[in-house]
């Protein structure tokens, strides 16, 4: 026997879906020394050329990826950044008979009518809401929860189908685009409330669950409300009221029934001094969420998941904080950010935002002939900078600083 036939191989986890934010996720578990076979139904996904095996899969499709899986033997079955994944991955770990965090909670963690019952159920803290599926009943819930209100698809992502709603008109308007963007066809309304939205990372293992990170959710106003437009670490919160977040965070991811895995509840610290929940992920968010704990606190979150999908203990020095850094994340949007809008024609290189003050980390994702638009949607969002700081608000001037020194010509 050869030296090369007697070594181990290596553990396969299969990713479902191979998108640009789970592209780095993918090199990453590679790196771990794990093989990884990775799903998409875009033949062109960026993370199927990273992965050991790369498979044109539609992503969505339950029976399709448990046979790959199947088929590759995997160990355990993981996503990162798609909540629509995360249902798939729950249901595939189930019928391989693989770690994960159940179908149930996969469904509380990824529909919003659901997700804000059982929250009820437990007495956490929450906007007043509603279940709507028809004008009339969108009309009949308004007159209860009143407005400025907040009008989404009960299970979609990405900020599509979001509405501020300021008057009956407004619901009338928007209630049949709320709807089609919700596969289910159903909406939910919500009572809006002023206040400073905190993202929060968690991990669950054990039943116990550990706060990794705090960070505040910088957003516009007007159509594009929901979508962050830049994230600062550490949050501007502190005392009662931040232990406040990080108790209600823990409340709801207990709630939801979540054991092993990562959480991102975001929260809305009221000017009223309640925190509430806004809702609550069981994946590593995008917007490049991970790679904030990575640089401002030096936990890996792709190990962790990792690890979990494997049914691996998590040791609690993977989760201890190694150090501690102001840091902002930077999002490259049109106005109120640095990019022009308009039809691309050329976009420069990335090497003077890099070389810029405290840049640790730039990504650009602008192709000629793309329109840019103001921000609507997370999509609109066309690359990031992330930067660190002496302070949070140097961090974040820092960050800013190098965004305006991309240079993008628009028609």
């Amino acid at each position: 026997m050869t030296a090369a036939a007697s070594r181990p191989r290596a553990r396969t986890i299969l990713f479902v879906g191979a998108g640009r934010h789970q592209r780095r996720a993918i090199a990453l578990v590679r790196e771990l020394g794990l093989r990884v076979v990775a799903v998409d139904r875009n033949a062109e996904a960026p993370g199927l050329a990273v992965a050991d095996a790369g498979e044109v899969v539609d992503a969505l499709d339950v029976d399709a990826v448990t046979e790959v899986g199947r088929r590759h033997g995997v160990a355990g079955v993981m996503t990162v950044s798609s909540d629509r994944a995360v249902p798939v991955v729950a249901a595939v770990a189930e019928r391989l008979g693989l770690p994960g965090i159940g179908s149930e909670t996969a469904h509380l963690m990824t529909h919003k009518v659901a997700m804000r019952r059982r929250l009820a159920e437990h007495g956490v803290p929450q906007p007043e809401f509603a279940a709507v599926r028809t004008l009339h009943e969108g009309r009949a819930a308004a007159e209860r929860i009143r407005f400025p209100a907040v009008l989404k698809p009960a299970d979609s992502s990405g900020q599509r189908g979001i509405f501020l709603l300021a008057s009956a008109d407004d619901l009338d308007a928007h209630l049949h685009a709320a709807l089609a963007a919700s596969p289910s066809e159903e909406a939910i309304l919500e009572r809006f409330h002023e206040g400073l939205e905190v993202n929060t990372l968690l991990v669950a293992t054990g039943g116990d669950v550990h706060l990794v990170t705090a960070s505040d959710r910088v957003r516009p106003g007007g159509p594009g409300f929901g979508v962050a437009l830049a994230h600062l670490y550490p949050s501007t919160l502190f005392g009662d009221l931040l232990a406040e977040v990080e108790r209600v965070a823990a409340a709801a991811v207990r709630a939801l029934g979540l054991r092993e895995g990562i959480a991102y509840p975001q929260l809305l610290a009221g000017g009223d001094g309640v925190v509430r929940v806004v809702e609550v992920a069981a994946r590593i968010p995008g917007g490049q969420m991970g790679d904030l704990a990575l640089h401002a606190v030096g936990v890996d979150l792709v190990a962790v998941a990792a690890r979990q999908a494997l049914g691996l203990e998590v040791a609690a020095e993977l989760l201890r904080p190694r150090f501690e850094q102001p840091l902002a994340i930077r999002f490259l949007t049109a106005e109120p950010g640095p990019l022009p809008t308009g039809t691309v024609r050329a976009v420069g290189a990335l090497e003077k935002m890099l070389a810029s003050p405290g840049v640790l980390q730039a990504d650009v994702y602008i192709q000629p002939g793309e329109t840019i638009r103001r921000p609507e949607l997370d999509g609109d969002r066309r690359g990031y900078v992330i930067a660190v700081g002496a302070t949070n608000v140097e961090a974040l001037e820092r960050a800013e600083s190098a965004a305006r020194l991309l240079d993008v010509a628009v028609e």
